[in-house]
């Protein structure tokens, strides 16, 4: 499969798998590369700059494809050392970087002087045309069936993925609710020049996290998925259990609740432990509304080869249909 992304990042097929706090490790991020996709490695699961050195050298052990890393701003009464990360990815000779959350134009500028192609993920088409603007060379559009956060404008991707393709000039990425060969198909008939996957790639086998976490994405359906911190304007999707339904039933009483309140739920220690341990009703766990099409856990390779038959099958059958 042929577009401008597979064409920029020098990858086989158009299926990219976004950046995952704990869960985009050097194991994942090669296994999608080596199966023709773009793995991403998620810069701050790594405690330093130093230590995403590492894993980077410990994913080009595994693949000699091109993967990414992603480096998603936001603003911190503490922040992480952002640009010593990139530092680290420059240095590393990464070549595509995924930045989320801000945006600042230095930092893209820093990248592309380094010969890195950068990938910014947003949720709005105004956020897409600024980063644009700042010299990104592709965008990934969140919709709100997306994990994580979808912004507060609660727009899907039927319309914000061709909302977007129509005003930008560079290549769009679909992101959020898609999971199967049917999502890749649609994304390419709405205009989109590849997919970017969260939530589908915790379930394969290469996904460094628990089974019992693996089984909880297979067994839940399309309504299994809470927002939280909606009453914060920072609304995340993320998986229904016992955390997520307290975060809701908490943020739902009268006058809501602080977020100093909601602090020991949902810390992310320990969303990291429940993903390590399997104990699902035990932390946050970030999940999509796709997890009503995963149905089981193959391994990076097969589902990218099963997702690309399946597109290309959806989108001649629909053809033939059409032209008789």
């Amino acid at each position: 499969m042929k577009t401008r992304i597979t064409e920029m990042l020098g990858i086989r097929y158009p299926i990219i798998q976004g950046g995952m706090m704990w869960v985009g490790r050097a194991e994942l991020a090669a296994a999608v590369s080596n199966a023709g996709g773009l793995g991403i490695i998620t810069a701050l699961t790594q405690p330093t700059p130093e230590a995403l050195s590492a894993e980077i050298d410990r994913c080009r052990a595994l693949t000699d494809k091109p993967f990414g890393v992603n480096l998603t701003l936001l603003p911190s009464i503490n922040p992480p050392p952002y640009e010593a990360y990139l530092d680290a990815v420059i240095a590393a000779g990464v070549p595509v970087l995924e930045t989320a959350g801000n945006n600042p134009r230095e930092f893209i500028a820093k990248a592309r002087a380094a010969g890195i192609k950068v990938i910014h993920k947003c949720v709005a088409v105004r956020h897409a045309l600024s980063a644009e603007r700042n010299g990104v060379d592709a965008v990934s559009i969140d919709g709100f069936e997306c994990a994580g956060h979808p912004g507060e404008e609660d727009v899907p991707g039927l319309v914000l993925i061709p909302a977007a393709v129509r005003r930008l000039s560079i290549p769009v990425i679909a992101s959020g609710g898609i999971a199967d060969g049917r999502g890749l198909a649609a994304a390419l008939a709405l205009g989109a020049e590849g997919v970017n996957m969260g939530t589908r790639f915790c379930a394969t086998l290469e996904a460094p996290i628990h089974p019992a976490i693996k089984q909880a994405l297979v067994s839940a359906d399309e309504r299994d998925t809470r927002l939280i911190f909606r009453t914060l304007r920072n609304t995340a999707r993320v998986l229904r259990n016992a955390i997520s339904e307290e975060v809701v039933s908490l943020e739902r009483r009268e006058g809501g609740a602080a977020f100093e309140e909601l602090r020991p739920l949902v810390a992310g220690v320990r969303g990291r432990a429940a993903l390590e341990s399997g104990a699902v009703d035990d932390g946050i766990i970030t999940a999509g509304q796709c997890v009503g099409l995963i149905d089981d856990v193959p391994s990076c390779a097969e589902l990218l080869e099963r997702m690309v038959a399946e597109a290309k099958d959806h989108l001649q059958a629909s053809l033939a249909r059409f032209t008789g």
